[in-house]
């Protein structure tokens, strides 16, 4: 590491992610003056990733070589936290001082200073449209291939559902959005999760910034931690586009194949053909022959779904 090349960061232990916490915004316009400063900030080979916890608390996640997802060499740095005072954000930690305000974030570390703007990153694949021949599962018009589907008064597609139809093989494509909820940690922030076939869960979690396990937005869960970290800020619409390939058995019901997938999130290859060994943890389907639906799990969050679809492919 070298002391003279400016950066910042944080890193979260367990037991800093580990508090109850259940007041949640899906609408920015009321989340708060702290909802204004989270988010991700760049300068030419740097990112900052500033997380809001509640109460005018922040950590701070610094990387050298830019923002996840933007270069191969990108690598996580040291940690400061933060705390507002009046209009600014404010910290003094390590060597390190700084403040966050107007959209910047400056700090100062051995005589070197360091200046990122806000920025917002979008998916390469928000908004993609179906191609010829797929199956539609929700535009924005209903929830009619849904079980308990329920449409949102912002247009969106409600959790807490399950496919009509059933799928083998498929390439899916759907987009989510989770809430804002400063105050929760761990799995109570932003919880929820895409069942392939009702057996094998691509977690979703607001889990802006931390480490990236299996339990994680991106992860299989329970199985497969994300190569990256690619999870966006609360309120940021996000994507997955997930290559899914059904487990394979014989007449005997003995399994000949292990389910695999490769997951894109945010347009960033997260997992490229991984074997899923059995359905993951609370799967609502045992691994088993035969297809299976879609589910998008209520884990009593309000995380939004819209622009899915699906095509199948021949097995």
């Amino acid at each position: 590491m070298n002391p003279h090349i400016p950066f910042l960061s944080i890193v979260l232990t367990t037991a800093a992610i580990a508090a109850d916490g259940k007041e949640h915004f899906t609408d920015p316009a009321d989340a708060g003056p702290d909802f204004a400063v989270q988010g991700e900030y760049a300068a030419e080979g740097l990112g900052a990733q500033v997380i809001a916890l509640g109460g005018g608390n922040f950590h701070i996640v610094g990387w050298l070589h830019g923002l996840p997802g933007t270069a191969d060499n990108v690598e996580k740095k040291e940690e400061v936290s933060a705390k507002r005072e009046g209009d600014k954000v404010v910290f003094n930690q390590n060597g390190w001082t700084g403040e966050i305000v107007g959209g910047k974030l400056t700090g100062t570390k051995e005589g070197k200073t360091s200046v990122l703007q806000k920025t917002e990153r979008k998916s390469p694949t928000l908004g993609a449209k179906p191609p010829a021949g797929a199956v539609v599962l929700f535009d924005g018009t209903n929830a009619d291939a849904w079980k308990n589907g329920k449409v949102d008064k912002g247009g969106n597609l409600s959790m807490g559902v399950l496919s009509n139809q059933e799928f083998g093989d498929f390439t899916l494509h759907m987009e989510f959005r989770t809430p804002f909820m400063p105050a929760a940690r761990g799995q109570g922030r932003g919880n929820s999760g895409v069942y392939l076939q009702n057996r094998f869960e691509v977690q979703v979690l607001d889990s802006f910034a931390l480490k990236g396990e299996n339990n994680e937005c991106g992860g299989i869960y329970s199985k497969h931690r994300p190569r990256l970290n690619m999870c966006f800020p609360p309120l940021t619409w996000q994507t997955y586009d997930i290559d899914f390939t059904a487990a394979r058995w014989d007449a005997d019901g003995k399994r000949t194949a292990k389910a695999r997938l490769t997951v894109r999130h945010n347009g960033v290859l997260v997992h490229e053909n991984a074997e899923v060994d059995g359905a993951t943890t609370a799967a609502g389907r045992k691994d088993g022959p035969g297809p299976g639906p879609i589910q998008l799990q209520n884990h009593g969050c309000p995380v939004a779904y819209r622009n899915i679809w699906l095509v199948e492919k021949k097995q």
